[in-house]
């Protein structure tokens, strides 16, 4: 099966590459295709704006897509930044504008728990969308730790490892991250509707 990923992110697609490889989808990006397309993200969750991503991107594209959104919620903030994480410090700000406004937000704050979580869809056809969702909890650090990943990675400490996502390597992220989980459990599903052979 060939496969767009709405992204142009190259840490998502790295990630997706990576646990997606063996099952016999072929992956491609928007680059390869020549489109351009700025998709109004307008849900009010992380499934709504992934599924809304996947949809637009399947019908410009005419191959099946895949898309994500996923999200930082932090309990001490009332969830935010969540379906805003990628926008937090404001249009176009840097991975690093985005964690530095929170690591001021959290400045003094004590409850510093928090969760990153991640809806993938799978558009295939008008009305056949494959969903998946994961989630991995932490804590928020006081400052950054790691020089790998990649959005709010370096503030977000993984709690069994007791390493920030930036300091994971590939596969542990993989094995440990919203996204990989998402997926996985995306993966699973699709082996199980037959949509791709078992792993």
């Amino acid at each position: 099966m060939k496969v767009l990923v709405a992204t142009s992110n190259r840490g998502k697609i790295s990630e997706i590459s990576q646990i997606l490889s063996g099952t016999g989808i072929r992956i491609f990006t928007p680059q390869e295709t020549g489109l351009s397309l700025d998709v109004e993200e307008n849900g009010h969750t992380f499934e709504a704006n992934a599924v809304i991503k996947a949809h637009a991107w399947r019908i410009a594209s005419g191959y099946p897509t895949l898309a994500d959104d996923s999200g930082l919620c932090v309990d001490a903030l009332a969830g935010r930044p969540g379906v805003h994480t990628a926008r937090f410090a404001g249009e176009g700000a840097t991975d690093q504008e985005n964690y530095e406004l929170l690591l001021k937000l959290m400045e003094g704050v004590t409850d510093r728990k928090a969760h990153f979580m991640c809806v993938v869809a799978l558009a295939i056809s008008d009305d056949m969308v494959i969903t998946a969702t994961g989630r991995c909890d932490g804590v928020i650090l006081h400052e950054p730790a790691g020089k790998g990943g990649f959005g709010y990675d370096p503030v977000f400490l993984d709690l069994q490892t007791g390493k920030s996502f930036a300091q994971l390597t590939d596969n542990e992220k993989n094995s440990r991250s919203h996204r990989g989980r998402a997926l996985i459990s995306l993966k699973q599903n699709l082996e199980e509707q037959g949509l791709i052979g078992h792993t």
